[in-house]
């Protein structure tokens, strides 16, 4: 009698979690700010930055996954993703995450995603508290994610950014030392320097008539210069 061969399941890494990619306004302007500005920072080099995106680090292992709000994988190249399967980049999993808190976050899921991110080697983990204006920063040493206490002008060992608090807000500055800006902020920028740069043209427009006007009054026709 002939035994049936049982055709082997293909692993399925699912690309969602079923969860939404933020409660509140708030908290999806600061996941969207943060991976913008880095994505324009390390544009053009071998640096992959995400938010919201499953990441699986273990092959053949799809409950071991975690949706980091922003992620950075130097070493890999920036491209779109369905989700990350860890051992499909290079066996290069993220080297910096951020989590931005809501209000539905609890402590002890703080406390598991902190577990997670420290066994499955990440470098540097940043929590954003959007409420308060805080960051909580957390930095590898001696093989374990450990907290930083210094509280201004942290500067990320492997992203080179700067948390600072100006007026009672948590800022973050890049390396060159430009501040990340949400895309309303940047169009405000924008529209300022527009109009500085009219007042600018209507003044020296001014001038030129004050100018011509005076040279009228020696008898001088301006357009003959």
């Amino acid at each position: 009698m002939s035994t049936a061969t049982i055709p082997e399941l293909e692993t399925v890494y699912p690309e969602s979690d079923g969860k939404p990619m933020a409660d509140n306004t708030v908290q999806w302007e600061w996941m969207v700010l943060i991976v913008e500005e880095l994505r324009e920072q390390f544009a053009g080099q071998e640096v992959f930055v995400a938010g919201d995106l499953l990441w699986y680090p273990v092959e053949g292992q799809p409950r071991i996954s975690a949706a980091p709000d922003a992620m950075v994988v130097f070493g890999r190249p920036a491209g779109d993703r369905r989700s990350y399967l860890q051992w499909m980049e290079g066996g290069l999993g993220p080297q910096v995450v951020f989590e931005v808190l809501s209000h539905s976050n609890t402590e002890d899921e703080l406390d598991a995603k902190l577990q997670f991110y420290d066994v499955h080697g990440v470098e540097e983990y940043y929590v954003i508290d959007p409420y308060d204006q805080l960051v909580y920063r957390y930095v590898r040493r001696a093989r374990r994610l450990g907290a930083i206490r210094k509280v201004l002008g942290f500067i990320s060992p492997r992203l080179g950014i700067r948390f600072e608090k100006i007026d009672g807000e948590l800022r973050i500055f890049s390396r060159s030392g430009r501040q990340f800006q949400t895309r309303s902020e940047q169009v405000h920028d924008l529209n300022e320097e527009l109009q500085t740069e009219r007042r600018r043209a209507d003044a020296l427009a001014k001038q030129k008539e004050q100018l011509a006007a005076k040279l009228r009054e020696l008898g001088i026709d301006p357009d003959s210069l």
